[in-house]
């Protein structure tokens, strides 16, 4: 249940990337959009550690805002696999790639926190 509410999730935070962030497109169908959210998903779990590792000492040194470089790198590699798979999702560049990266990020946590605290009001009337 948690694996499908994390991919309801990435697929709303990429749907309101596609909106908001001129560069990055989307033209496939909604199922199309959840396959694409899949493969975020999957390589945020392969490939983020690795990069967030490799790129540890710019982390530090930013004060954890490179982080968002590595979120924008991971948008990027997501667009290339969507696009190899025909899912139709497009990123032009790194500079929409930022941008997408911090809506992405934001719409995530803002979501994620959202559906938190109706799970935590649901355990607590148990």
């Amino acid at each position: 249940m948690r694996v499908l509410l994390r991919l309801l999730v990435n697929a709303a935070a990429l749907w309101v990337a596609t909106r908001l962030v001129p560069g990055i497109s989307y033209t496939g169908d909604g199922a199309s959009l959840f396959g694409v959210a899949l493969v975020f998903g999957v390589l945020n779990v392969l490939i983020k550690p690795i990069l967030f590792l490799l790129s540890l000492p710019f982390i530090i040194v930013t004060l954890g805002l490179f982080t968002l470089v590595v979120n924008a790198v991971m948008l990027l590699i997501t667009a290339a696999a969507s696009d190899a798979l025909g899912l139709g999702f497009f990123v032009n560049g790194f500079g929409p790639a930022l941008m997408g990266a911090l809506v992405v990020t934001v719409v995530s946590w803002g979501l994620s926190m959202f559906l938190s605290d109706g799970a935590s009001k649901k355990e607590a009337q148990s």
